[in-house]
This record gives C-alpha cells, sequence and structure tokens, in this order.
C-alpha cells in the first residue's frame, strides 16, 4: 500500500491558504491509501533446522532442508525457480571431539575340551573400533588370553586296590596331572594310577 495527506483548505490570499474540517470542502474527497506494487514477489530460499553432527565423534557433517519458497512462505516451488548462486548450504563440517580408541572385546568361555580332569576352553578374543567394526589397532600387550585351563567332574568311581594300576581311558589328560604335579591328590592319583605311579 503507499498513502498520502488529503487536506480541506481555502486560499485567503495569493499565497495564504487555511485549513478547514473536511466537511466543509463539498466535492468529492479523494483517496488517501491505494494498493501499489501488485506483482508477486520473486520466490526466496527458505532453510529448516541443521541436524545433528554424524558420525557422534571424530570429524563429519551436518545436514539441512533448504526450500524454494513463495514470498509468503505459503507455496513451495522447485528449486530451478530459485536463483541457485543464493542457495544456502546444504551441509557443514562438524566434529563432536576425538573417537573412543578401539578396545579388546571377549566372548563366553566355550565347553572344557576334556569330559573328565583336566583340559582346555577357548573363547573368541576381537579388536573393535567404538562402531563394531574389526580393527588392527588395539594394543597386543593388553590382549586378554583366549585359552585356559579347565577341569571337568569325573563320573567314575574310585578304582579299588584289587584292581589293576591304569590310567581311566576317560581322563585325557593324565600326563597333565603328571606336570602340574597333582598325583599328590588323592582323587587324581586315582585317576591317573600309572602315570602317577612313583611321583
Amino acid at each position: 500500500m503507499r498513502s498520502r495527506t488529503v487536506l480541506c483548505i481555502r486560499k485567503i490570499g495569493p499565497s495564504e491558504e487555511e485549513t478547514l474540517d473536511n466537511t466543509s470542502c463539498l466535492t468529492h474527497r479523494p483517496i488517501e491509501k491505494e494498493p501499489c506494487n501488485n506483482q508477486s514477489c520473486p520466490p526466496q530460499w527458505v532453510t529448516l533446522d541443521w541436524s545433528e553432527c554424524t558420525p557422534k565423534c571424530g570429524p563429519g557433517f551436518k545436514h539441512r532442508i533448504v526450500l524454494c519458497k513463495s514470498s509468503n512462505l505459503l507455496k513451495t516451488f522447485p528449486a530451478v525457480q530459485c536463483q541457485e548462486e543464493s542457495k544456502p548450504p546444504v551441509r557443514i563440517r562438524c566434529s563432536l571431539g576425538r573417537c573412543p580408541p578401539p578396545r579388546w572385546v571377549t566372548g563366553d568361555w566355550g565347553q572344557c575340551s576334556a569330559q573328565c580332569g583336566l583340559g582346555q576352553h577357548m573363547r573368541t578374543v576381537q579388536c573393535l573400533s567404538y562402531t563394531g567394526q574389526a580393527s588392527s589397532e588395539c594394543p597386543e600387550t593388553l590382549r586378554p588370553p583366549s585359552m585356559q585351563q579347565c577341569e571337568s567332574k569325573c563320573d567314575s568311581t574310585p578304582i579299588s586296590n584289587t584292581e589293576e594300576c591304569k590310567d581311566v581311558n576317560k581322563v585325557a589328560y593324565c600326563p597333565l596331572v603328571l606336570k602340574f604335579k597333582f598325583c599328590s591328590r588323592a582323587y587324581f592319583r586315582q585317576m591317573c594310577c600309572k602315570t602317577c605311579q612313583g611321583h
């Protein structure tokens, strides 16, 4: 809209005039306001909020949506109708700090390899990044063991003194019993009688 001042005046001399009430003028009163610039304003770029930085650590990017809208923001136009050279950026660099280092991750221990007596059981040991991807950057000195000794309870009854001194077939690790000096224990001495003889 554009506006102007409209007054009711009367000349009282060659260069003098006075202002009167509007009712004093008998002719039609001219308008004070009228519309202007009736043509539509060109479309303009409108930006939405930035997204969070991705990934959660280390260098990354933030994104946002940029729309080509009418000047009253009611209509959305194809992007080609807005000036490409004035389009705001839709992506910027960001960082949420350094990522945590890769670490060793262990699985559960498996079953003991011996059904009876001493054996070994194993577990998985993996070096994983914070995203769960395999990595080769874990310190080897901090690697947890993937194998350790275990002992399974034997169900066999002890060998009587009248029976022949021999190793029970179920016991697969009688040499380990001897190596770790378990022959002094009555149970192992009975189960590995032959191996423990003389020790």
